[in-house]
């Protein structure tokens, strides 16, 4: 009896690669995703079997990416969808998977979501955030704070409610308990892995839910 071959990270061995910092191909003080790619025989060199990439997606870039604004696109400083094609096919054909760092607690406050969730509270995105009525004196719902300081309660007078940032006001928390939310992030991260990538590296996975 034959026995079940071991999933491929068991064996693997991976590097993480900062974008930023990593190697500028282009001369403008900012790594980017043509930089890696002229790397990545070096990183077969050492043997390695899969890269775990530091957020690329568009992002203002206040909490070092972590914080994106689109799920589906490439901060313009790293390169474009096209390199990051070129990328995952130079890697496979050295025998290198992407893993993509992923957060998904919560969005930038720059995404469209949160844009028309702060516009009507009649929207379907609305729901794809966690809001809660002022106290009666006006006052934040509890006393929850953000993890860098003050409230984890941000008030948004367009609606007359407070959201849920526990990364801060600019990163409200997404609401897992909404079934289309977690469809669109079902739908996104398919998107990704249909691309060819490995796989995901889930940050702060443990606060979903």
């Amino acid at each position: 009896m034959t026995q079940p071959q071991a999933p491929w990270w068991k064996a693997a061995t991976g590097y993480q690669i900062y974008p930023r910092s990593f190697c500028d191909s282009n001369g403008d003080g900012v790594g980017d995703i043509p930089g890696i790619i002229s790397k990545l025989g070096h990183l077969q060199d050492l043997g390695i079997g899969f890269i775990w990439l530091s957020p690329v997606y568009t992002s203002p870039m206040r909490d070092n990416g972590y914080d994106i604004s689109d799920y589906y696109d490439i901060a313009p400083e790293f390169g474009t969808l096209a390199d990051f094609d070129t990328l995952v096919a130079e890697a496979k054909a050295r025998d290198i998977r992407i893993v993509m760092d992923l957060v998904v607690n919560h969005c930038s406050s720059d995404h469209v979501w949160f844009q028309k969730a702060c516009e009507t509270a009649d929207c379907p995105e609305h729901d794809y955030f966690y809001w809660r009525d002022p106290l009666p004196d006006g006052g934040p719902p509890d006393d929850q704070r953000a993890c860098f300081g003050g409230s984890a309660w941000i008030w948004v007078e367009s609606i007359g409610k407070y959201y849920l940032g526990f990364f801060g006001q600019q990163q409200p928390d997404l609401n897992w308990h909404n079934p289309d939310l977690r469809q669109n992030i079902y739908d996104m991260m398919n998107w990704w892995l249909d691309k060819g990538i490995g796989g995901f590296r889930m940050d702060v996975i443990e606060l979903v839910g």
